[in-house]
């Protein structure tokens, strides 16, 4: 496919209407009109309750803009913030190579943690890693500020199961955004500390409290929760967290964008005040530093953003003209082959739903994640287009965040993001482990 802006082309030359995948140039228009609403709750603009997809005009959210946010606004609206959607990946120098300073076999970390590292392939840190490890080995405080892909994970979970393994009683909390990246951060730290003898649990909403109260009953050394879950198991005192000495926070800007920080103070005042704590996060905003301010010790900031996307994805915008209805223009795109593995993201909850059935009756094999769905749901849903069983997996904002779905050929935002943040943790879905991703965003028109 032909890097460029893209042009839906209607043929009357007798040639299949099908996009060739090679050759979607020029543009759509110029404006997006926005949904209605920044939140899942809602219905997109230009929709009633009863209205049904799949039909002309069913998915053009049309209507007019919102305000800002503050209002409930979106990213996207000025040709000045649709610039920032394209961004060409054919470079004429090539970025600086990364030379950590460690490898995982320099740490002075447990042997066998060592060995399970080196089984699970991991020879040389990331940035992030290489910086943030040595530090948390200390038992300093740790603010991280990377980009989304960049291994924050093993930076937190290497350097805090060798202290549960060298500390008798150690116990950790961590806390994460979504569902799915708790669940994502619980099976990292099953592979890191394979035979090691102590367990961690998962504490989410969206699944049975009761098998998670089950297994707090055995103390075990990580639990891995979401800030509202976590707060109703101590409010059932399920879960005590006096005997916590460290905490992570992980995607922390995401939890406070969700609005969680009335959850997350409540949860880091019941902690003993000294403790260890490690705090990544891919922006710093006024409210991060205040939280940062009012709950670290001395921290050791470790910031290893280059640039606010990946080079590896190559972004573009796909131009809608006005009265061209843009579920169309998806799901001609999804049946051309190059579309192997596509992320779409929607804004609702309702809107990610019915579209997933629509382009399903269209025999485009989609599922669907969003706020809605029971947790076993979601992740089967997830699981299921890991492994390649469906092409298209369509998501609200759940999905953007620290989820790690292999070789997304794809990302298509056909609703505008609610913020340019939000717009760099979507597509960085795609374009991981060293191979090349695409990031398409619908831009309707006036």
């Amino acid at each position: 496919m032909q890097v460029g802006r893209w042009n839906h082309q209607s043929s009357n030359s007798g040639s299949s209407s099908r996009p060739s995948g090679k050759r979607f140039s020029r543009s759509f228009g110029s404006h997006q009109n926005a949904p209605a609403s920044r939140g899942e709750n809602r219905f997109p603009s230009g929709r009633s309750a009863r209205g049904g997809y799949g039909s002309k005009s069913s998915f053009s959210s049309r209507g007019r803009a919102p305000a800002r946010r503050g209002g409930f606004g979106v990213f996207g609206e000025t040709e000045a913030e649709i610039s920032k959607f394209m961004n060409k990946t054919v470079v004429t120098t090539e970025e600086p190579v990364f030379v950590p300073e460690h490898k995982f076999s320099d740490f002075d970390i447990n042997s066998h943690l060592k060995k399970n590292i080196e089984a699970r392939h991991y020879v040389s840190p990331t940035p992030i890693q290489d910086k943030a490890i040595p530090h948390a080995l200390l038992g300093q405080d740790v603010v991280g500020l990377a980009a989304t892909g960049t291994g924050k994970t093993a930076a937190f979970l290497i350097p805090l199961i060798d202290k549960v393994m060298k500390q008798k009683g150690e116990r950790v909390l961590i806390m994460a955004p979504t569902r799915e990246l708790a669940v994502q951060i619980e099976k990292e730290l099953a592979g890191f500390a394979r035979g090691l003898g102590f367990r961690g649990m998962v504490a989410v909403g969206g699944a049975n409290i009761s098998p998670q109260i089950s297994q707090l009953k055995h103390d075990p050394a990580f639990v891995i929760g979401t800030p509202g879950r976590l707060k109703d198991l101590m409010e059932r005192r399920a879960l005590v967290l006096t005997g916590f000495g460290t905490v992570v926070l992980d995607e922390a800007d995401r939890m406070l964008d969700m609005g969680f920080i009335d959850d997350m103070r409540t949860i880091l005042s019941k902690m003993r005040k000294e403790r260890h704590t490690l705090f990544f996060s891919a922006t710093m905003g006024k409210d991060i530093q205040k939280l940062i301010g009012d709950f670290l010790d001395q921290p050791v900031i470790i910031s290893v953003k280059t640039r606010d996307t990946p080079s590896s994805v190559d972004q573009d915008i796909v131009r809608i003209p006005r009265g061209k209805d843009k579920f169309d223009v998806l799901a001609e795109m999804l049946k051309d082959r190059e579309f192997s593995k596509v992320l779409v993201f929607g804004r609702t909850k309702f809107g990610v739903e019915k579209l997933a059935k629509a382009l399903s009756r269209l025999h485009i094999h989609a599922e669907s994640i969003h706020g809605n769905k029971t947790q076993g749901a979601r992740q089967r849903a997830l699981e299921t287009f890991k492994a390649g069983k469906v092409s298209v997996l369509v998501a609200t904002d759940v999905a953007a965040r620290g989820i790690d779905i292999p070789a997304v050929s794809h990302v298509i935002n056909y609703d505008l993001p609610s913020t340019y943040e939000d717009y760099i943790h979507r597509i960085g879905r795609t374009g991981r482990a060293a191979l090349k991703g695409k990031a398409l965003t619908f831009v309707q028109g006036r």
